[in-house]
């Protein structure tokens, strides 16, 4: 289109004539004004706004990060295994083993949940994922390949500070990309993704360090990550208020006229001192202000540190019924299967949402809460069963506990899947911040607990410490049916999920069909 000038454009048009141009070429272009005419917003079937994307775009984007999450958390739970030999070439203790190769991951993670998620939502997430996995890689091969603890103290942190990119900005990717209803499956996915990285960590590197040595645990991670990183390349910016800026200056740019206004973006940063005081702490913020961040944050993070707790205790006592080493390591397959298992409950969550669409009426998050209201209860019950049904109280077929880790590992995927969902359809543009916020205290109370998981069950027995956790499994119980019928009374009283669906309203989207 060529330029159209000032002076033309008196000459030609009336001033009403004039004043509907700028309207006239946003429409060109597949955009239009807010209603109070302030901002340039998309129109909904405009073909760049990522959830216009093709399947095929979609999927390749979604599979890649997913595929970067799930081997940099396998590369955290491997640490473990790393630990158990590393401690003798360096002489230290158990506990201070698995500090340096598994807890400074995860502090450095603790860090990554607070600087990078609001860093996303104001400057876009395709190069944070770049820049997460070619550099994960590289920290990754460092460790193999030097000899001072000093450094590998060091490489640890930054790798776990990396890590936090692809753990707790995905879900802001999702939200990006797809729908309400769409996000079920697209959350789903991530969770599955990131869960089978926590079992794949302890299985692949019980098998690399017993038949090679536990440096090369961190060259094949380095390896499988570069190859994941060459992918990333291939994938689209997804940030829509990015997006946006950029079709709105491709737009001023074909004319002269000064008429056409900004474009909406709720991330504008104008300046480093504005992102550091309300972006870089907008996710503590949300944690001390928001009930539900703060009860997702705190069910979420004791669930899943189950994991890092498994990847100590579960291979000691399998080993005490006969297995060795690397076939008690195998035993995660079951927590694996449940895993898998929660597909059942998606699909039960499809017909729910597609009632009550039926009816006409408008989705809610709470609906999508079934699987919290089942994965509550069989978590607590997969635990009780686990603890009374291994050594050295009881005495059972090895197969009797095994069953009951599938029930767990259906329950943390449907806590973490519908949590986090959860989090995603209540705070819609703030979605990242919020899982941030999750992840800080999972990342935290994750890497506290191996420190002190071999003394627990030490000093308790294996019976009573697993009841122990059974009994916080227990008290979780009573969040999903608060969550379910009064749910909506508290996201009505929350700053943020207020305000984000009204941002979504100005953005003119229909959350339920866009």
């Amino acid at each position: 289109m060529q330029p159209i000038s000032p002076e033309s454009t008196a000459s030609t048009l009336s001033m009403d004539e004039a004043k509907a141009s700028p309207l006239a070429l946003l429409h060109e272009h597949s955009l239009e004004l807010t209603p109070d005419g302030k901002y340039v917003r998309w129109l909904r079937d405009h073909p760049k706004h990522p959830r216009n994307w093709s399947g095929a775009r979609k999927t390749y984007d979604v599979v890649l990060i997913c595929l970067l999450d799930l081997f940099i958390t396998a590369s955290s739970t491997a640490g473990s295994a790393a630990a158990a030999q590393a401690k003798h070439e360096y002489n230290m203790s158990e506990t201070l083993s698995t500090f340096v190769f598994v807890t400074l991951f995860l502090l450095g993670q603790v860090a990554g949940t607070i600087l990078f998620p609001p860093w996303s939502e104001a400057f876009g997430r395709k190069n944070m994922y770049i820049f997460s996995s070619g550099l994960s890689a590289i920290c990754c091969m460092i460790i193999g390949l030097v000899r001072p603890l000093p450094i590998i103290i060091i490489m640890r942190i930054i790798a776990g500070l990396l890590s936090a990119i692809p753990y707790t900005i995905i879900g802001g990717s999702i939200e990006d990309m797809f729908n309400s209803q769409a996000r079920i499956w697209a959350m789903y996915y991530w969770t599955i993704a990131s869960n089978i990285g926590l079992i794949l960590g302890p299985i692949m590197s019980s098998y690399i360090v017993a038949g090679l040595d536990w440096r090369w645990n961190f060259y094949i991670f380095a390896m499988i990550i570069a190859v994941v990183t060459g992918g990333l390349f291939f994938v689209r910016e997804s940030r829509p208020s990015l997006l946006l800026a950029n079709e709105v200056k491709q737009v001023t740019d074909m004319t002269t006229m000064k008429s056409i206004p900004p474009p909406l973006n709720h991330d504008h940063i104008p300046d480093l001192h504005t992102f550091a005081k309300e972006s870089l702490f907008r996710p503590v913020q949300l944690f001390f202000q928001e009930p539900i961040i703060f009860i997702v944050s705190m069910m979420i993070s004791v669930a899943m540190s189950l994991i890092y707790i498994f990847t100590q205790a579960l291979q000691p006592i399998y080993e005490s019924m006969g297995f060795a080493e690397t076939e008690a390591s195998l035993i995660f397959i079951a927590i694996g299967l449940g895993t898998v298992l929660s597909v059942f409950t998606r699909i039960l969550d499809g017909y729910i949402l597609d009632y009550f669409r039926r009816q006409g009426q408008p989705i809610k998050p709470e609906y999508k809460l079934v699987g919290l209201g089942l994965g509550g209860p069989f978590l607590a019950i997969g635990l009780w069963w686990f603890a009374w049904t291994i050594p050295p109280d009881v005495q059972t077929a090895w197969i009797v506990p095994t069953i009951s880790l599938v029930l767990v590992g259906y329950a943390l995927t449907e806590m973490d899947t519908v949590l986090y969902g959860y989090i995603s359809d209540s705070y819609l543009s703030y979605s990242a911040s919020a899982t941030a916020a999750v992840a800080f205290v999972r990342a935290l109370l994750s890497g506290a607990f191996p420190l002190f998981t071999t003394q627990m069950f030490d000093g308790l027995g294996n019976n009573i410490a697993m009841s122990v956790l059974a009994a916080l499994a227990t008290a979780f119980c009573i969040v999903p049916p608060v969550f379910i019928f009064y749910g909506e009374r508290i996201r009505r009283a929350s700053k943020f999920a207020r305000y984000s669906w009204e941002i979504q309203e100005e953005l003119g989207k229909d959350e339920e069909d866009w």
